[in-house]
């Protein structure tokens, strides 16, 4: 088994629930306020070494409490920090406001995040020993990496990694200028439905996936939250349903599913054997509070697959 090499930003979510609104010069009482690691390169190689693979982490933290909790937790799953570098400003961290059914609203102080990636990586083989994989988190969440991630994601391929990206969300709304030069280097592509909405302009995630494809990438898999996911590739596409488990926070179940997917594949799983692992991560994940705090060991999640009720067909 290779080993993935993911890049991305880490940082702390501080989360509360529940909230059903704000209510401002008032108090409101609330009954959890956790602690717990996050970012979409911090969630996603947690994910990854929980399911059993290698993975090396690529990003910034500060030289802070919130930096060393960071490591702290990374280094306990598992993750290979030797390229998790220091920033000069603090620790990203994000402010988690979570409603009784699950959705968030989130308030984001990028911090280290501002620092990362200010040139296309360069995939040198002391940073690639050992990994067949290059995964790029969210590129949108990286200010500085913004500008070249197609060049970066060109680069692990031209190095003979394969690769793939998981897109996140655009608040700076510049959606295709960001993520348009990635999809030809890409041989697996994570999008979300909201994401696909904004980046191929429909609502249906077939046609998102098919645009996809017609610009590159060669496997496209749409992540469709309660409904499961819709997978297309050269052999043609597949759904697999989700799991039907109440719903306590989403925080990083999306990072949780990417990473998740990719483990099973390095333990050389297909497509759907994957897209199923992936689906049951995701589906632990949001049954606990915060991104990681959810995600179990590979033989335990396989062990909760095997007892779970699924939910019906999606489209």
């Amino acid at each position: 088994m290779g080993g993935v090499l993911c890049a991305g930003n880490v940082l702390v979510d501080i989360l509360t629930r529940p909230v059903p609104e704000i209510r401002w010069d008032a108090t409101m009482w609330v009954e959890d306020v956790v602690q717990g690691l996050g970012g979409n390169g911090g969630s996603t190689s947690f994910s990854i070494a929980r399911a059993g693979a290698r993975v090396r982490l690529m990003g910034l933290t500060g030289r802070d409490p919130f930096g060393d909790y960071c490591r702290r937790t990374l280094e306990g799953a598992g993750v290979d920090l030797s390229l998790l570098g220091y920033a000069n400003e603090a620790t990203s961290c994000s402010v988690v406001l979570v409603r009784p059914d699950g959705a968030r609203a989130l308030l984001h102080r990028p911090g280290a995040g501002r620092e990362a990636f200010p040139e296309p990586l360069r995939f040198e083989a002391e940073m690639v020993d050992g990994c067949e994989h290059f995964h790029l988190a969210n590129p949108f969440g990286l200010p500085l990496l913004r500008s070249h991630a197609g060049e970066t994601l060109r680069n692990a391929r031209q190095a003979g990694l394969t690769t793939s990206l998981d897109t996140g969300w655009d608040a700076r709304g510049e959606w295709m200028t960001v993520a348009g030069p990635c999809f030809e280097h890409l041989d697996l592509l994570f999008v979300n439905r909201d994401e696909a909405r904004m980046l191929a302009g429909t609502e249906d995630p077939d046609r998102a996936g098919a645009f996809f494809r017609d610009r590159g990438a060669r496997v496209v898999v749409v992540k469709l939250g309660a409904r499961g996911c819709l997978v297309l590739g050269p052999a043609g596409r597949f759904e697999s349903p989700a799991f039907d488990v109440p719903v306590v926070d989403t925080t990083g179940a999306g990072d949780t599913f990417a990473g998740a997917f990719l483990a099973a594949t390095q333990h050389g799983a297909g497509l759907e054997e994957a897209a199923d692992y992936a689906n049951a991560a995701g589906a632990l994940s949001i049954q606990a509070m915060g991104g990681t705090a959810g995600v179990l060991a590979r033989d335990r999640t396989l062990e909760w697959m095997r007892g779970a009720r699924r939910r019906g067909a999606m489209c």
